[in-house]
């Protein structure tokens, strides 16, 4: 198949869906959006991101039907089940491992990649089900496509790599075919999207017919407000239309849910005395209704009411009259069996988001940039108390703008940006990377225990060689090449070791702050040259990734590795 063939997943913390091209021409089409929900009389563009798996771990089902089944399950029967949601935020701000685990709402626990590699593995079943559906007959496989998998900006490298390893067990390409997938940053993504919406594709207030300006050195930021993470970037538009990102992916872990968090931890505070702990283990599909009631409610800015559910009345009223549980709270009332919170105490369970944003963007207008408009997007930007406050913030410094199908910008991007991967010409590099080599002694800036002989020649080890620089401008498919020489007449291989580091100048791979993140070596089985023999390094700058490939050109033998180069925790 062509590579104009191209499905997107875009996994979140909250919600998740894919949207697809089967178009064979190079002309401008409107990528095909999977919706979700028909058969429970809905029609979203996404699906929850939730999972559930049987007593035995098998997999069961995956978002509204895994939602809709556990809701349905009572409690013995619940506390049976492996339920996952939010799990996205397991990968944010760690170092991970195949061996990682993560809990369930029963707590008992199973391995992160499990977990993800299942609900890839739905997703990816579910797009080739439904384009050979749509494709008269046509039957498709994974291999036909080029998948885009979205993750965070902000994500550290080794939760991309991760992902890569996860969507390569649920069978979305193999070791042989891992080209066909690609990486995409998410508010990038949303970013290319933005940029070719007309005026009327926009929420503006008063009506104003304000879309982003396409004029080259128009730059602007992208806030792409999530269920887990807010992840900020910014652009400058280039002649041709291409994109340049002028400041480090930056950004926090507040996104939407934690709105949610703080609203339960309020109905822990109304529902004090241990009743709600208790409810919540005894009837942990409840609280999922309840908590996915708010989920829809939080969009407006209004006092909303939440149906009590029968069994926490019923907890409660073990203790006391449910009326007098709320006597020592402010902003919320006991109404005919409904819980009635005042929009203003809405207001207070979005205030740590919202001044995490705050800070954040604040910290780039403090920079040297001509920001002209700020773009909200992801699901959270529905939120009319998040538009608002960011308005209200920052509207006399640019436009604000936020598409009116906020959720569905980084999927319908990231099929965009899986047809054209140069439209973000360049990225800020996050890290240093450099590799390990050894250098002729020079004992007026060498330490001298880094002296040792080789072939009757004194060299220096551990000598940091820069590949990147941190803050460095990298294009999207730059080559940097270096040259490399033998140390001993009769060595046979040639190791490469990584490191990277966030400080701009390093000595030593053993300097503070340097870490190594890949390695790999390469034979030279032909010593005929001695010392003069060359291995060619290539560092290619692709897209999010950086491939190292060393070639000894006395056996033309190639060795190459992955690096991911481009995320920042």
């Amino acid at each position: 198949m062509g590579d104009l063939y191209i499905i997107a997943i875009d996994f979140g913390t909250a919600y998740s869906g894919y949207a697809y091209n089967i178009s064979c021409k190079e002309e401008e089409t409107e990528p095909i959006l999977r919706k979700w929900g028909k058969e429970h009389g809905l029609e979203t563009p996404k699906t929850p991101t939730s999972i559930l798996f049987d007593k035995h771990g098998k997999f069961m089902k995956f978002g509204y039907e895994a939602k809709r089944a556990y809701i349905s399950m009572r409690g013995e029967e619940a506390k049976k089940h492996y339920f996952f949601e939010n799990f996205k935020m397991a990968l944010y701000g760690r170092k991970l491992t195949r061996e990682v685990t993560i809990k369930a709402a029963n707590g008992k626990k199973m391995t992160a990649l499990k977990v993800f590699t299942e609900a890839l593995r739905f997703l990816k079943d579910d797009a080739l089900k439904t384009i050979s559906l749509n494709a008269a007959g046509t039957e498709f496989v994974a291999s036909d496509f080029t998948w885009v998998l979205t993750v965070p900006a902000i994500w550290d490298p080794s939760a991309k790599q991760f992902m890569r390893e996860a969507a390569t067990q649920a069978g979305i390409v193999t070791d042989s075919t891992e080209d066909k997938l690609m990486i995409a940053l998410e508010p990038e993504a949303a970013s290319v999207w933005c940029k070719k919406l007309p005026s009327d594709g926009f929420i503006t207030p008063n009506h104003s017919r304000d879309c982003l300006d396409q004029s080259p050195g128009t730059q602007y930021i992208v806030v792409d407000c999530g269920g887990g993470t807010i992840d900020i970037t910014v652009h400058e538009i280039l002649d041709g239309g291409a994109l340049k990102e002028l400041h480090k992916a930056s950004g926090n872990d507040l996104g939407g849910q934690t709105v949610d968090r703080k609203f339960k931890e309020f109905l822990r505070e109304i529902f004090s005395d241990g009743v709600w702990d208790e409810y919540e283990k005894n009837y942990p599909s409840e609280v999922q209704r309840m908590m996915y009631d708010f989920t829809c409610l939080k969009q407006v800015f209004e006092d909303i009411q939440i149906t009590c559910p029968f069994n926490l009345g019923k907890v409660a009223q073990q203790k006391k009259e449910i009326e007098k549980f709320f006597e020592s709270v402010e902003g919320a009332f006991w109404n005919e069996g409904s819980i009635k919170i005042l929009k203003e105490k809405m207001w207070s369970f979005f205030e740590e988001s919202l001044q995490g944003i705050t800070r954040n963007l604040k910290e780039i207008f403090m920079k040297d940039f001509k920001i002209e408009f700020i773009l909200l997007v992801g699901g959270y930007a529905g939120s009319q108390i998040l538009r608002q406050h960011v308005t209200d913030q920052f509207g006399d410094q640019c436009k604000v703008l936020c598409p009116f199908r906020a959720q569905e910008a980084i999927v319908n991007g990231a099929v965009q940006f899986g047809k054209n991967p140069k439209v973000v010409a360049s990225r800020k590099s996050a890290f240093t990377y450099g590799t390990e080599i050894s250098e002729r002694f020079d004992k007026s800036k060498h330490k001298a225990e880094k002296k040792f002989m080789a072939d009757g020649c004194e060299m220096c080890e551990d000598v940091f060689m820069t590949l990147v620089s941190e803050d460095d401008d990298v294009g999207w498919d730059e080559i940097r090449k270096h040259t490399l020489y033998a140390i001993e007449a009769g060595q046979t291989a040639m190791s490469f070791t990584f490191y990277r580091t966030e400080r701009r100048n390093v000595m030593y791979v053993d300097d503070w702050g340097v870490e190594e993140v890949a390695s790999f070596e390469i034979d030279m089985p032909n010593v005929a040259g001695g010392r003069k023999r060359k291995v060619m390094l290539d560092i290619k700058f692709g897209s999010t990734e950086i491939t190292a490939t060393a070639t000894d050109m006395a056996s033309k033998i190639k060795k190459s590795i992955k690096i991911d180069f481009m995320t920042k925790s």
